[in-house]
């Protein structure tokens, strides 16, 4: 039974469009990797299999699930049976079918890297380096995703337990789980591997020399090698082959056909012919309901939305699309709305009179007044007892058992299919805040705004001068972290962004997070399921593994 963990599927499946040498829709192993036309179809295969199948299902779908949905970002409306919502609410289990996803499907494409790799000469040609330097960057991705979904981050330790190094193809090669210093070395040494063999320009649907450079910017940034992650992010920078998606066009990045998107470095091509099925099952079905498709059933958080509104104007609101009630003349039906002591959210309909603005509570009619502070207005009333509460001003929503629908819609309408999407793994944008981050982590305030602010001015929001500029309380690092919350929510980096920086993970808003005797308020870094466990089935396969606590 251990060979099933490692063992490569005997037969694979390509889309013909790509192999049209290939008659049959499979090939056994030994004809597959039998001449270069094989070691591109398993190639091929390998980028297959990280996307993901039109079912939600995979690895790219499976991870975006895994790694968002523990975050500050999002509030699920409803209780489930689904394993994903043991991982939203923190208290994970063994027997999730959507890890072991991760993990079997993630090493069924190590192991398809690792034969191509074996079988591929360098050297020979510039074909067959960019051959094996896309294998050697898709093996060092999976191993890096891998790793910080199963083990600690790597600033709590290197000598932690991460997932095991397999290396070779042999299915008699079972390993047992390597720490995560030495993950992380072997990524880097494979991710170094594919930026030196890598030549050839590509479109973004396949790995390049920049996409590694990409990479390996993120990884010392996760590594604490500040000065690494700054020198990979201006390789790619100065490379001159990418360039920000204007502001007025950033609402729409994910509509855009992929391989035209001048931002995205690498993404995971997903296609409406082969890879969507009515889009009940895909990422963002969950998100938002578009055109009829859709659960529609996970919204934007609180937390989040206080965030990205201390700017209205900020085009990154774009992605979030409130489902507002209409009267009976289709118009919006003003309201205030505010969440109560119990992280419940509160709306009253409000009605004009006098000038003034109210609402009505029990009887009781209240004024919704306004107030400047640091230049912005702010709304409250005062209830019963006196206390000032401060409230949203803005219209009634459809709610789902009491929830706002703050649809989230990042993961999907690409080319205007409802819930098509590819998701990017590495853009343009992150280069400039893995650089902010490391310079503020360096203590070089200048360079640190300097690569934030081209953010916020892509954005539409203002630049940050000096610290005299940041939010209350906040330093440097908050606001670097704050921008990147802002930049790639829904996009599978919060999680890993502060439990990497040793914080705590604020989850005191409304969410169905909250349900039960115990709920996870607060998750501090150190907790034992910031990380998942190792999936049950895999070992009761290899029992040598050792399952996290």
């Amino acid at each position: 039974m251990k060979k099933i963990i490692y063992g490569i599927m005997m037969v694979a499946t390509f889309t013909a469009c790509d192999l049209d040498r290939f008659p049959y829709d499979s090939v056994a192993t030994d004809e597959l990797f039998a001449d270069e036309g094989g070691l591109l179809a398993a190639t091929e295969g390998t980028y297959s299999l990280l996307k993901g199948d039109a079912n939600g299902g995979g690895f790219s779908p499976q991870l975006h699930r895994i790694t968002e949905y523990p975050g500050d970002n999002v509030a699920l409306s409803g209780t489930t049976t689904d394993p994903l919502f043991y991982t939203y609410n923190y208290n994970n289990i063994t027997t999730s079918g959507r890890v072991n996803d991760i993990w079997s499907s993630g090493y069924k494409a190590i192991v398809g890297c690792n034969k191509v790799i074996e079988l591929t000469t360098e050297g020979e040609s510039l074909d067959s380096d960019q051959l094996i330097g896309e294998n050697y960057y898709l093996r060092g991705y999976v191993y890096f995703q891998l790793v910080n979904v199963f083990g600690r981050p790597y600033v709590q330790g290197t000598s932690n337990l991460g997932v095991p190094l397999k290396l070779t193809s042999d299915i008699d090669d079972i390993p047992d789980r390597n720490t995560v210093g030495e993950v992380y070395d072997q990524i880097v040494t494979d991710l170094l591997k594919a930026e030196a063999l890598m030549s050839q320009d590509k479109i973004n649907a396949y790995a390049t020399k920049e996409a590694a450079q990409a990479l390996l910017s993120r990884v010392y940034l996760y590594m604490g090698q500040n000065d690494k992650a700054i020198e990979y992010a201006d390789k790619v920078i100065n490379s001159g082959k990418f360039s920000l998606v204007s502001t007025g066009e950033f609402s729409k990045y994910f509509q855009k056909v992929p391989e035209e998107n001048p931002e995205t470095i690498f993404c995971f091509r997903f296609v409406e012919e082969s890879d969507y099925n009515h889009g009940w099952y895909t990422v963002g079905s969950l998100y938002a309901n578009i055109q009829g498709a859709g659960w529609g059933e996970m919204y934007a958080s609180k937390s989040y939305l206080n965030l990205i509104n201390e700017h209205p104007e900020d085009v990154r609101k774009g992605f979030i699309v409130p489902q507002y009630e209409l009267d009976e003349n289709g118009d919006k039906i003003p309201a205030v709305y505010w969440v109560n002591d119990n992280y419940k959210y509160e709306f009253r309909r409000t009605f004009e009179e006098g000038g003034n603005t109210y609402f009505t509570q029990d009887g009781t009619n209240y004024q919704v007044m306004s107030e400047i502070q640091n230049g912005k207005t702010l709304y409250y009333f005062n209830n019963s007892a006196n206390e000032k509460i401060y409230v949203d001003n803005d219209f009634d929503m459809y709610k789902r058992n009491g929830y706002p629908k703050f649809f989230i819609t990042k993961a999907s309408l690409q080319e205007d299919v409802p819930h098509l999407w590819s998701p990017v793994i590495s853009r343009l944008a992150e280069m400039y805040l893995n650089k902010a981050e490391a310079y503020a982590k360096m203590g070089n305030e200048a360079e640190a705004l300097a690569n934030v602010n081209i953010i916020r001015d892509r954005a539409g929001i203002p630049a940050y001068n000096s610290s005299a500029d940041f939010p209350a309380g906040k330093t440097l690092l908050d606001v670097v972290l704050d921008e990147r919350r802002l930049e790639f929510a829904y996009e599978g980096h919060r999680k890993f962004d502060v439990f990497r920086n040793n914080m705590t993970m604020d989850r005191r808003y409304p969410g169905t997070h909250l349900n039960g005797s115990n709920p996870y308020y607060e998750v501090l870094p150190t907790d034992n399921r910031v990380i998942e466990y190792i999936p049950e089935s895999q070992i009761n396969a290899q029992p040598s593994l050792i399952q996290n606590d």
